[in-house]
Order: structure tokens, then sequence, then C-alpha cells
């Protein structure tokens, strides 16, 4: 079970990699002076400890599980092994690499060019795909952190988003109450990187039901 904690940091070895189940996984790089910015994030379709798998041992960001949840954690040296080509995991994961890096182009181009108000929306969509549950924890403070913008500015946003019906939040937690309004506010980001993860969705869901 991860709550909100640290799984690895930026320029130290990597242990271990993780498979979340329920939980999901933000990707940060740290600035100087102490800001973070999320480039992206992994749930039930993917893994964090991707550079294990590329050959590194190391990463130059820091791994953070963002919504508490189940994840398998596997020894950083046995996953090398077992993700060795030809494996069925490495064709696998080849997918899930070519997915990660398409959410981590669109993520860069998104902050640069989208509101905050589509930004929210984007996040939270992409949560909502990875959790089971239409509720997830959320406070305006995280969302900020993880989007690399004020929190004042999250909190405007995130009440446009409740003014419309689109969303609730209280004490700490959101409520996903009307997806598909959500999608209409996004901006095609969450579209773009959605198809890209749509396969390896699928393909997760298939296998827990």
């Amino acid at each position: 079970m991860l709550q909100w904690e640290s799984l690895y940091e930026a320029g130290t070895p990597i242990r271990s990699v993780y498979f979340p189940e329920t939980a999901v996984i933000s990707l940060v790089t740290p600035m100087e002076g102490g800001a973070t910015i999320e480039i992206g994030t992994a749930g039930c379709e993917g893994m964090a400890g991707l550079p294990v798998f590329l050959g590194s041992d190391s990463s130059s960001v820091e791994a953070v599980a963002q919504i508490p949840g189940m994840a398998v954690r596997m020894d950083a040296r046995v996953f090398a092994s077992l993700a060795a080509p030809p494996s069925e995991l490495h064709r696998i994961l080849i997918g899930y690499t070519q997915a990660f890096l398409t959410q981590v182009s669109q993520t860069a181009a998104c902050n640069a060019t989208h509101l905050v108000e589509e930004r929210c929306a984007r996040w939270l969509l992409m949560t909502h795909d990875r959790v089971d549950s239409d509720e997830f924890p959320l406070t305006h403070e995280f969302l900020a952190f993880m989007l690399g913008v004020r929190r004042p500015g999250v909190t405007i946003a995130m009440r446009a988003l409740r003014s419309t019906g689109f969303v609730d939040y209280r004490r700490g937690r959101v409520q996903i109450v009307d997806r598909e309004g959500l999608e209409g506010v996004s901006c095609e980001c969450y579209r773009v990187v959605r198809g890209h993860l749509e396969p390896l969705l699928t393909s997760r869901l298939k296998q827990t039901s």
C-alpha cells in the first residue's frame, strides 16, 4: 500500500520499480530553489522505474506516490533481468515507453500553452482513468505542486469546474461528477495522451476483470 511518499529521488540509485494497481505515481522534476513540476504520471497501465528498463540505475526525476493505493514493488535488479530481450515483458515495455514519452512531450507543450483550468481538467481526467472510483484524495496545494503553478490559480480553476457541476470537492477529496463535461473543457492534450495509453489501459482492465 503506497501512501503519499517519495519512491526514489533524482540522481540516486533506483532500488525498486513499481507497478501501480490502484495507486497513481507522479514523476516530477526538481528545480533550483526547491520548486518541482510534474512531467508525467504512471498508473495501472504502466510502471515507475523506466530508467532501469532503459539500462540506467538512476533517474533525472523523482517518483512520488500522488494518489494512495496498491502497487507491486519489485527489486530493480530482478526486474532488469526479467525485462531483458527477447522477453514478452520487454515487448510490452517498449510500447509503454513510447506512450510515456508521448505523455511527457504533450505535458511540456500543455504547461507552456494552456490555461490552468484546462490543465486541471486534463490532470483530473488522467487520474480518473487510473483509479477505481469517481472520488480520490486531492488538495489544491498538491495539484498546484503537480502543475507547477501558484495555489490561488488552482483554486480559481477548481471553483470554475465546480460551478459548472463537473467536479465537487471537500476536505481534501475531489469527486468527478460530470466526466463528459470535464472532457469538454480539457485541452486536446488529454485526448492525445489517452489515445496512446488506451490500449494499455484496456489490456489492464481485461486482466483485472
